[in-house]
C-alpha cells in the first residue's frame, strides 16, 4: 500500500531529523546489506565443519592423536569461514559514484525506492 503525501513528509522529515541528530547511526542504517554474513561463506563454512567433524572421528576410531587434531583445527577453520564477513575489493555503490558525486553518502534500495515513489507521485499531480 502506497504512502500518503502526509505520511510521505513525515518519513522525509524523520530521516532528515536522524541525519542531523546522529549521523553515524543514520549511516549505519543506510549500509549495504551485501557487508553482512553471506549465505555462501556459511553454506561453505558448515560443509568445511562437517568435513572436519568426520576427519575428527577419524582420528578417535583409528586411535591417531595427529588425525583427531587435524580434524579439530578443519572444524575451527569452518567455523571461521561461516562467520566471517565476505571480503569484496571495493563497496559497489563507492565504486559507481566514484567519479561523480565523492562527497555524497550512498543512499539505500529502500530510499531510493521512496523516492523514486515520491518522484512518481509528483508528475502525476
Amino acid at each position: 500500500m502506497p504512502l500518503s503525501e502526509h505520511e510521505q513528509r513525515l518519513l522525509d522529515q524523520l530521516e532528515q531529523q536522524l541525519h542531523a541528530e546522529d549521523p553515524k547511526f543514520a549511516n549505519v542504517l543506510s549500509t549495504s546489506p551485501s557487508r553482512s554474513l553471506s549465505t555462501r561463506n556459511i553454506v561453505i563454512g558448515v560443509l568445511v565443519v562437517i568435513i572436519g567433524l568426520m576427519i575428527l572421528l577419524g582420528g578417535v576410531a583409528s586411535q591417531l592423536i595427529v588425525v583427531g587434531i587435524l580434524g579439530f583445527l578443519v572444524m575451527g577453520a569452518g567455523v571461521y569461514l561461516a562467520i566471517s564477513k565476505p571480503k569484496f575489493g571495493a563497496d559497489p555503490q563507492r565504486v559507481g559514484k566514484a567519479g561523480g558525486n565523492a562527497g555524497a553518502k550512498p543512499k539505500s534500495g529502500f530510499m531510493n525506492n521512496l523516492e523514486e515513489k515520491w518522484d512518481e507521485r509528483r508528475r502525476e499531480q
